[in-house]
């Protein structure tokens, strides 16, 4: 019951170093695996990133995957997946979202963020058995779970809520397209990076994507490729400037482009081509997902690239091309 998260070897973590200096190295692990790399020197580098955007969030991402990670050594998760950064990814991606969507400077967005981490390993254990069944990964399933579930029910505490009203962010139809400016573009192909943390500065996602480019050219690539996807798309499709300039339209597509060329299916161009598709397909149901998830205040978090990837990585076996998989 393991998660095919593949990457190049990493030799970060030699055994010559301390207990705690082997509990930090899988730990940034476990920020790198949010984009699929098991590399402490990429996780360094997205914690720096973190930090370029503000000190809360880079503590609040080692703190997450450092819960995370200790959660599932105290309940004995297979020794693979703790060293590999398998149990602190979801964990990271529950804690910096709590600090972006309910305030980073609250001690209750704290505990939050920790109770958030811990449970997330009980979810992703459970997932895993469930999607096991298809040989199929957990992706960001058990992160998307918490983070719903806790912003969904967040309004309704007052001492966990504290941005006044209820953020009911009811769909509206788009007005008419307006052309992006030429920095607006290039800004949200970076964007579409610094998104998948909730981040939507576009030097931090050159950050994030240095960092994935240090641990794998062809996952740095991958990660080019559903950029470009995404912001193409939601181009042809209409969306706001805004969205196009801070990433929120073309984020998905980056999971779903790196998952489906290199990491869960190998890279070449018939699944360049099909990640190309898929990446198409999460833009577009990006905007469904957010108007489901209206009452709290539209946050897809990473469902279009968990629902997208999980079909499209089912659906792979019936095709010739993609067999090699």
């Amino acid at each position: 019951m393991r998660d095919p998260i593949a990457a190049a070897p990493d030799r970060s973590a030699p055994r010559a170093l301390g207990r705690w200096a082997r509990h930090l190295v899988h730990v940034l692990r476990g920020q790198a695996q949010v984009d699929f790399m098991p590399s402490a020197v990429t996780g360094a580098v997205f914690s720096l990133a973190l930090l370029a955007a503000g000190w809360q969030y880079a503590l609040y991402g080692l703190l997450g995957a450092a819960a995370g990670t200790a959660t599932a050594r105290l309940l004995d998760v297979d020794r693979e997946r703790v060293t590999a950064g398998l149990e602190g990814f979801n964990a990271c991606l529950v804690a910096v979202g709590s600090a972006v969507f309910l305030g980073a400077g609250h001690l209750s967005t704290v505990l939050l963020a920790v109770g958030g981490s811990v449970v997330v390993t009980v979810v992703t254990a459970a997932v895993a058995r469930v999607l096991d069944t298809w040989r199929l990964p957990t992706l960001t399933l058990p992160f998307c779970l918490v983070a719903s579930a806790m912003t969904l029910g967040a309004p309704g505490f007052a001492r966990v809520w504290h941005q006044g009203a209820a953020p009911a962010a009811l769909p509206r139809p788009a007005g008419p397209p307006s052309g992006p400016a030429f920095t607006d573009v290039w800004h949200g192909l970076f964007a579409n990076v610094a998104q998948v943390f909730f981040m939507p500065q576009w030097y931090v996602g050159a950050l994030f994507l240095a960092g994935i480019f240090a641990a794998s050219r062809t996952a740095g690539a991958a990660a080019v490729l559903g950029s470009l996807t995404g912001t193409a798309t939601a181009w042809a499709l209409g969306a706001p400037a805004a969205q196009l300039a801070s990433g929120a339209a073309g984020y998905n597509a980056v999971l779903v482009a790196m998952a489906l060329c290199g990491v869960f299916l190998p890279a070449g161009r018939g699944t360049a081509a099909y990640a190309v598709v898929g990446a198409a397909a999460a833009t577009a149901l990006t905007p469904a997902l957010a108007a489901l998830t209206a009452p709290s205040g539209g946050h897809a978090f990473t469902w279009p690239f968990v629902l997208t990837t999980l079909v499209f990585l089912a659906a792979a076996p019936a095709f010739p091309r993609l067999r090699g998989a």
